[in-house]
């Protein structure tokens, strides 16, 4: 899951170090439309929590037929769903970046950028949907090589497309998206492929395919909360966007190198609290609350440990991390004060993420929510906002809140876990 995430996490960089060559405005578009997709992911990851939790707990009782019906069943939902995001996204992309403060430069270099990436959503939330039913099989080796693939091919594909390289067509930050998404759909293929396989955990057959309006329940019950936890999550860091381009449009070009480095060394750690909400679901399904809590516990100290390292890391090399995407000096300082501020919280995120995915491996994506909304919400925007803003910090003050949120996270989402409700929950459907 580790290594699954690390392909995740290179889709953030590829695209920015080959279009870091087209200049701030390109960056900055791409850091921007980025910032609107992640309400795709939201939706996206929502339903990955409902298949993860489903798939892991129907695995766990030995009842491989009714995971792979509960996967058929959040795959045509989630195609379902894309639909409206390609139609808005693709009618209004200027307004959409406008929205979010963009100068008109920017939306006239991102407007296709940002129309590309909402009408292929549907790549974007089937990866993710199509991989979690993967990890809550227990086979996340599948989910990685899916990746894999997806990524070689993008990673090729960019500077032939944007540049015009040989017989490619010259498409500029355009090509950055198509390219993405013609690696995302290979990778969509090669999950399908593998579903269909007999495999020793589960496969998908054509019995598979028949209607249960009790597994919709049961989805519905675990993805429409884990829809709004992380709508609550990515939502808070739209504003914290919207407050960065306050500054101008090469803080949000600094911005987007350094967030896209963050997501790439954050990432992996997401596996480690994937892990953790696979082996928390798989063992509530066998009856073994007490191993599935010693597996968080575990997870979670490998976790912060593997962020401590990272932390020190960013601090000593964030200029030349950020001088990999860029040369301009402005964009590089701005880049450097976001790499080293918010990793000062990486550690207690790290503790963050385990805990909070553990609730969803376990079916409870109410408690994350409320903990998103009391730590980003009720917290971080206003840290940021007054720390940036009001007391005149500027985006460094951004950055801070955005870290020091991190502290609140951690310690509101270990009180949850120590209360233990979430040992009690019950999944309907089979």
């Amino acid at each position: 899951m580790v290594l699954e995430m690390l392909m995740q996490s290179i889709f953030e960089v590829a695209d920015v170090i080959f279009v870091g060559r087209l200049g701030p405005d390109a960056l900055a578009a791409v850091g921007i439309s980025g910032t609107l997709v992640i309400l795709i992911f939201a939706v996206g990851i929502g339903f990955s929590m409902g298949a993860t939790a489903l798939v892991a707990r129907r695995i766990g009782e030995k009842n491989p037929e009714a995971a792979a019906q509960a996967a058929v069943h959040v795959i045509v939902l989630t195609i379902l769903l894309s639909i409206p995001f390609s139609i808005v996204g693709v009618a209004y992309a200027p307004e959409l970046l406008r929205l979010m403060g963009a100068s008109e430069s920017v939306v006239s270099v991102g407007s296709g950028y940002c129309a590309l990436m909402f009408g292929g959503n549907a790549t974007i939330m089937l990866l993710f949907v199509i991989n979690a039913v993967f990890r809550g099989a227990g086979d996340p080796s599948v989910a990685m090589w899916s990746l894999f693939v997806a990524n070689a091919l993008n990673i090729v594909l960019d500077p032939l497309l944007i540049f015009g390289i040989g017989p490619f067509p010259e498409l500029g930050i355009e090509g950055a998206a198509i390219a993405t998404i013609i690696g995302r759909s290979l990778g969509i293929l090669f999950q399908i492929f593998s579903l269909s396989r007999s495999r020793n955990h589960m496969s998908i057959k054509r019995s598979s395919f028949s209607y249960d309006p009790a597994i919709v329940r049961s989805l519905a019950s675990v993805s429409i909360p884990g829809i709004i936890q992380f709508l609550v999550s990515t939502a808070s860091w739209i504003i914290v966007v919207r407050i960065v381009t306050l500054f101008g449009d090469v803080a949000a070009a600094g911005y987007t190198v350094g967030v896209r480095i963050i997501i790439f060394t954050l990432l992996p750690s997401w596996g480690l609290a994937n892990a953790a909400a696979t082996l928390v679901g798989q063992n509530l399904g066998a009856g073994k609350p007490d191993r599935a809590e010693k597996s968080v516990y575990i997870c979670a100290r490998y976790n912060t440990g593997f962020l401590f390292g990272i932390t020190v890391l960013l601090m000593l090399f964030a200029p030349s991390l950020i001088g990999i995407a860029t040369k301009d000096p402005d964009v590089i300082r701005e880049g450097v004060a976001c790499l080293r501020i918010i990793a000062i919280g990486y550690v207690p995120e790290g503790l963050g993420m385990v805990m909070m995915q553990s609730f969803n491996g376990a079916g409870d994506t109410r408690t994350p929510t409320l903990i998103n909304a009391l730590a980003l919400w009720v917290f971080q925007l206003p840290a940021a906002w007054f720390l940036g803003v009001q007391f005149g910090l500027d985006t460094s003050g951004v950055y801070l809140g955005a870290a020091m949120a991190q502290f609140v996270l951690a310690a509101l989402s270990f009180w949850f876990f120590r209360r233990g409700s979430w040992k009690t929950l019950k999944l309907s459907g089979s």
